[in-house]
C-alpha cells in the first residue's frame, strides 16, 4: 500500500534543495558569476548633506562630469588591458542613495553619455553626514552587486567633513570589513572652515588640515590607497579629474616613498606624484625630476 507524502514534508524537502542550491551558487556575488572583466570597478560617493547648497553641489556634479569627459581619464579608461571600466554613483547624507547604478564605460561616446547623466541629476539632500552608515551600504548591497569581474575595486569618498551620524558601529570596523573583500577606499576631502567640528582632530601649526587627517585615520585604506584634498568646493573639479587618472589606471602608490613615474603627467598646468601615501602637487613639472 502507497504512502500518502504529506504537504509539510513536500515543503520541507523543498526549503532544504532551495537552501543547498543557494550556498553552493546563488550566495555567490555577481562579480564571481561572470566571465566579462574590466580593468576597474570605481564607485563615487559623494557627500550632499547640509552643508552642501545648490552651489556647491552643482560643482561637485560638474566636476564629476567634466571628469568623466577628460582626455586624460578617457585615455586612462581604454588603456587598461580590458579596455573599460564599470562606473557607479552614490550620494549620501543622512542615508544613502544609488543615484547611478553599475554603468560599463568602454570609450569616449560611453563616457561622454554618464557625464551628461551626472550632469543633470536632480539635487539631493539631507542633514547628517552619515558616512559609516554609507560604507555600510556599499558593503553590503553594491560591492555584492558589481556585474562582472574587476582587476580592482574602488571606493572614492568624497566630503567636507567626518561622521557626525553618531552611527550604531563604529566606522573602522565597516571600513575594514570593505578593505578585507579586497575593495580599495581613497578620500578626496574637501577642506573649508571645520574650527567648530569637535570629531576632528586638533589643527598643528604647519601641518596637513584637520579634515584631511582624519580621512587618513578613518576613511583611506587598501593596496595603493591615497588622500588628494580639494582646497574648496571651487577646487573638486580639479581634484576629482586628477583622482579618476590614478585610480582608473590602477598606478601603484605601494611603491611609495619615492615617485609613481606612470602617474607623473601634468594636468591643467599641475604636476602630481604619489610620495609617502600622499599625492603631492608640484606647480612646475621640474619638481619631479
Amino acid at each position: 500500500m502507497s504512502k500518502t507524502i504529506k504537504p509539510r514534508a513536500i515543503a520541507a524537502c523543498t526549503l532544504l534543495l532551495g537552501l543547498a542550491l543557494f550556498f553552493v551558487g546563488g550566495a555567490r556575488p555577481a562579480a564571481a558569476q561572470s566571465d566579462v572583466q574590466v580593468d576597474t570597478a570605481l564607485m563615487v560617493s559623494v557627500d550632499v548633506s547640509n552643508s552642501v547648497d545648490t552651489e556647491r553641489y552643482q560643482l561637485q556634479m560638474e566636476g564629476i562630469a567634466k571628469a568623466l569627459e577628460d582626455p586624460s581619464v578617457v585615455e586612462a579608461i581604454v588603456g587598461g588591458p580590458n579596455g573599460g571600466i564599470l562606473f557607479s554613483m552614490v550620494t549620501w547624507a543622512d542615508r544613502p542613495s544609488i543615484v547611478l547604478p553599475w554603468t560599463r564605460i568602454t570609450n569616449k561616446e560611453e563616457a561622454a553619455a554618464v557625464a551628461q547623466r551626472v550632469r543633470t541629476m536632480p539635487h539631493q539632500g539631507g542633514e547628517f553626514t552619515c558616512m559609516t552608515r554609507m560604507l555600510r551600504s556599499l558593503n553590503d548591497k553594491i560591492v555584492p552587486q558589481i556585474p562582472a569581474r574587476a582587476l580592482r575595486v574602488v571606493v572614492d569618498v568624497s566630503g567636507d567633513g567626518p561622521d557626525n551620524c553618531n552611527a550604531e558601529e563604529p566606522i573602522l570596523g565597516v571600513r575594514d570589513e570593505l578593505l578585507a573583500s579586497g575593495v580599495t577606499i581613497n578620500g578626496l576631502p574637501i577642506l573649508v572652515d571645520t574650527s567648530r567640528t569637535p570629531q576632528l582632530p586638533k589643527a598643528e601649526p604647519g601641518g596637513p588640515h584637520p579634515l584631511e587627517t582624519w580621512y587618513r585615520q578613518n576613511v583611506m585604506g587598501g593596496p595603493g590607497s591615497f588622500v588628494l584634498p580639494a582646497n574648496g568646493y571651487s577646487d573638486f573639479g580639479r581634484a576629482i579629474r586628477q583622482k579618476f587618472v590614478i585610480e582608473i589606471s590602477g598606478a601603484d602608490e605601494r611603491h611609495v616613498p619615492g615617485t609613481v613615474p606612470s602617474i607623473e603627467r601634468r594636468t591643467g598646468g599641475i604636476a602630481q606624484r604619489v610620495q609617502a601615501g600622499r599625492l603631492v602637487l608640484a606647480p612646475e613639472a621640474d619638481e619631479l625630476r
